[in-house]
């Protein structure tokens, strides 16, 4: 009732002006264009390139290039992943108390943020010319970029809610956005690994020569070391180059709509602390963060660790670049497969099989000493599991907000908690799990610039990307079994609140037709 009053009211308010635009809103919506779909889409690529050249190289780049221990790159890799995660809901916040300008109010984050973030990004692949302070250098740079790809981002990620009006136009532009945002992630990894895989790199034969480098570096290793450098900092311009054309693209192909005053109005919210009590007493959203954050941290030990793993657990160091880009041509070609496997026997059966079918095929890389073509039938296998865990959370989320608000009608408008603290939990989990894996390393005795590492470094990479992966899958796998909602009971869920729909339909329809009369 209060809904149609203010329903009503706001249409008595506006007068005959807005009576004929609702009318003529009823007659047929502005549709947004194919050209406005993918200038929103292309978007989305900027964070995924960047996303995933740094989680395939940074840590390889820190170690191997920079040349800095495995203890000072753990605090830098830990502090800002941990970093990452807090600044999301803090921009999101932010941006939520944002006044209109004449860009609008998401679209400035978007323009302003873009060439401090490049820079920025820039830097972090740039190795200065001191030693001392190289630490706080890349810490510096690394949670500055975080917090400024996070002012881009979130902001770009509401914008959906802002491009149209009509449902369908949203449910398609995302459509058009997730397709980008995977090849993306393939072109991140194809760019970083092509440009940084046609340097030679010369390595010195054990570790006891290892200890003379910092003294006596032979010209032959130094040029090796400096165009490795530089071949870092083209592929790191590449990618500038490519996130501002984005930025650039999305900006001027994409118009923000203000919102209508009607649709402003609404019941008194709760307090945001209210918000995530509830939220958080909401047992089946517990129980699939629990999960997906057990088989997250499987898959971003994988993605920290398999470079250096590639290059000297397997002796495959001048093709590691090759199998990364395969394991992400492998997800981006086998999404629309999970997609219908989802759909054909459910979400729970999709996550036992595809997030588990890489678990054989880690147990063979952990336990037998295997030749280039197995390991490229590893990373296919990894990259068709790669792909079931980067689609099904965010499939699954819905049907628990959905369980939520039928359980809570009362309580509505708190999708962005369900959504921010997901993103908030597993970034936080990346940040103790590569901090603890490259801490692990320095304990095993992990030597820079040198062909063969310790047999206890190795030892520790097959733990770190096949043993601790597949204990964490299976105890992801097992916290799922709590796992409440079902496809019997996501259907149930769909028609109740389906009939909650077309009653509010309904009543909105006869709020507006007495509006008009009054």
């Amino acid at each position: 009732m209060e809904k149609q009053s203010e329903n009503a009211s706001c249409t008595g308010l506006l007068g005959q002006e807005q009576s004929a635009s609702l009318d003529k809103g009823r007659q047929g919506k502005h549709k947004l264009s194919v050209c406005s779909k993918i200038c929103y889409a292309i978007g989305g690529a900027p964070y995924q390139i960047t996303g995933c050249a740094l989680g395939f190289f940074l840590q390889i780049y820190l170690l191997d290039v920079v040349q800095m221990s495995a203890f000072n790159a753990s605090i830098i890799l830990f502090s800002g992943r941990v970093w990452d995660a807090i600044t999301d809901p803090l921009v999101g916040f932010f941006v939520s108390k944002s006044s209109w300008t004449g860009f609008g109010r998401l679209m400035p984050w978007i323009i302003l943020s873009t060439p401090f973030a490049v820079i920025s990004y820039f830097l972090i692949w740039f190795v200065p010319g001191f030693t001392g302070g190289q630490v706080l250098w890349y810490l510096t740079f690394y949670c500055l970029f975080q917090t400024l790809v996070t002012c881009f981002h979130v902001p770009y990620s509401a914008l959906t809610m802002f491009i149209s009006k009509e449902q369908s136009d949203r449910d398609s532009a995302t459509g058009y956005r997730m397709t980008v945002e995977v090849l993306g992630t393939v072109l991140g990894t194809a760019i970083q690994g092509q440009i940084v895989g046609k340097v030679d790199e010369t390595c010195v034969l054990n570790s006891s020569q290892n200890q003379s480098l910092d003294s006596e570096t032979s010209p032959q290793d130094l040029e090796s070391l400096t165009n490795m450098r530089q071949a870092y900092m083209i592929a790191a311009g590449v990618i500038c180059a490519i996130y501002v054309l984005c930025a650039i693209v999305l900006s001027l192909g994409v118009h923000e709509r203000r919102a209508d005053s009607c649709e402003l109005l609404s019941d008194q919210p709760i307090s945001f602390w209210q918000g995530l009590k509830l939220v958080m007493s909401h047992g089946p959203y517990i129980k699939l963060i629990t999960g997906f954050l057990f088989t997250s941290l499987a898959f971003m030990l994988l993605e920290g660790n398999f470079a250096l793993f590639l290059k000297y657990t397997l002796q495959h160091r001048k093709h590691f670049q090759n199998i990364l880009l395969v394991i992400m041509i492998s997800a981006t070609l086998t999404v629309p497969f999970w997609q219908w496997f989802l759909t054909r026997f459910g979400k729970k059966t999709a996550v036992y099989f595809g997030i588990s079918s890489v678990v054989p095929f880690l147990i063979v890389a952990g336990v037998l000493q295997i030749n280039l073509i197995i390991t490229y039938v590893v990373a296919v296998a990894a990259g068709l599991s790669v792909a079931a865990a980067f689609l099904l959370p965010w499939s699954m989320l819905p049907d628990v907000i959905d369980d939520f608000v039928l359980k809570n009608p009362d309580s509505p408008g708190h999708e962005a908690i369900f959504f921010s603290f997901y993103v908030f939990f597993t970034k936080f989990a990346s940040g103790v799990s590569l901090g603890i894996s490259t801490l692990s390393l320095d304990f095993a005795g992990y030597h820079t610039g040198i062909c063969d590492q310790p047999e206890s470094v190795n030892v520790t990479l097959k733990l770190l990307v096949c043993a601790a992966p597949i204990l964490m899958i299976l105890i992801g796998l097992l916290l799922f079994k709590l796992y409440p909602i079902d496809e019997e009971k996501r259907k149930e869920n769909k028609k109740a609140l389906q009939l909650i729909r077309d009653n509010d339909r309904d009543s909105d329809s006869d709020s507006i037709e007495l509006a008009s009369n009054v």
